[in-house]
């Protein structure tokens, strides 16, 4: 078979794939959210066990679902409280929020200054919260069913095994598969429980830091913070600009703050952004290293690039996924001599985790 023939089948086979993703996003994105949510259960429950001796880790696992359940059901109350209470003061801040408006339009030498309610009930905002609403709407839905396949996850976990040794009765070739899957396995819980305790050290941090700085619904803003933080690069971001924003349009701002020739709330919201960017970069680039080591290894442009196309396919999930999937991809082309250079330019030191195995190549 000639190379331009070989070639020719590699563009139609990823444009299949790709096709399949994008197309099958509604049930493919539910379920990997379900698969990864599994993971951390079980990153979970093996730290319970390893912690504790006397604990069985069957018992472990109840008790890190137990814990995730009441993490996600503190999580959802946290965001209707901090809704609520945004919207006990929602009168003030629409007016700090008009001023700010009119402060714009007036450094932009425009006339006629919208107002808050006529921007949200324009058509183009009714669109937007329209669009808000139907996210909203359909996240509900799909946590119910990622719950459900988590559930089956877990009834499935004990045949694994015998169905590995019925696929594979080859001794060599089962140890091989098995060898690829631990490894990938091992390279993801790696990523989402570092990434999960990372996140927790920020949030812990950042919301200690926003009491101090008296920004008001410190809580929510850090939950906010907690779960962007689960997204690569872009994520630390618009975490980092949240709570400026927040500080921005708070009605009242802290009597500690200066004022001099700016108005309070720019100096003021521009120090909540310092001290919240000083957490995100110190703890991102110093401390996340350490903990993460080989086990993403992935460029910094791929992790951009797969941001990006991820997100493109699956939308919000396919962001929060993009890290480990393409960890997961890697691993899975490093196994092949004929797609082993993928690998290595996904990596960020050249030197992707595994290989081709003798059985793979004579396949």
């Amino acid at each position: 078979m000639g190379s331009a023939t070989k070639t020719g089948i590699w563009i139609i086979a990823t444009g299949v794939i790709i096709a399949l993703l994008y197309f099958g996003r509604s049930i493919l994105a539910t379920f990997a959210m379900a698969v990864f949510l599994f993971l951390i259960i079980e990153g979970f429950g093996t730290v319970i066990n390893n912690a504790s001796r006397n604990i069985h880790i069957g018992l472990a696992r109840i008790l890190a679902v137990l814990l995730v359940v009441a993490g996600f059901i503190g999580f959802i109350a946290l965001m209707a409280n901090g809704v609520a209470e945004f919207g006990r003061d929602g009168a003030d801040y629409e007016e700090k929020i008009n001023g700010l408006i009119a402060d714009v339009y007036s450094l932009a030498s425009l006339q006629d200054a919208p107002t808050l309610t006529h921007l949200v009930f324009d058509e183009g905002g009714q669109r937007f919260f329209a669009t808000i609403a139907n996210s909203v709407s359909g996240l509900s839905g799909d946590i119910v069913l990622i719950l459900i396949y988590v559930a089956f996850l877990f009834t499935a976990q004990s045949m694994w095994t015998q169905k590995l040794d019925n696929i594979f009765p080859d001794s060599q070739r089962r140890e091989a598969v098995r060898r690829i899957g631990n490894d990938a396995r091992l390279a993801i819980e790696t990523y989402l429980w570092t990434q999960t305790v990372i996140s927790a050290l920020i949030t812990l941090l950042t919301y200690i830091s926003l009491l101090a700085l008296g920004v008001q619904n410190a809580l929510f803003l850090s939950a906010l913070i907690f779960v962007l933080n689960y997204i690569p690069t872009v994520g630390s971001i618009v975490a980092a600009m949240v709570p400026p924003l927040f500080a921005l349009v708070q009605p009242e701002v802290p009597g500690w703050v200066p004022d001099v020739a700016f108005e309070q709330s720019y100096i003021y919201a521009a120090i909540v952004f310092a001290v919240v960017s000083f957490w995100q970069f110190s703890i991102g680039n110093f401390v996340q290293p350490r903990m993460m080591g080989d086990s993403l290894n992935l460029s910094a442009l791929v992790v951009l690039l797969a941001l990006a196309i991820w997100g493109l396919i699956w939308g919000i999930p396919g962001m929060f996924l993009s890290a480990p999937l393409t960890v997961l991809m890697m691993i899975l082309f490093a196994q092949s001599p004929n797609t082993r250079w993928i690998a290595i330019l996904l990596s960020a030191d050249g030197k992707p985790k595994g290989g081709a195995s003798p059985e793979g190549d004579a396949a």
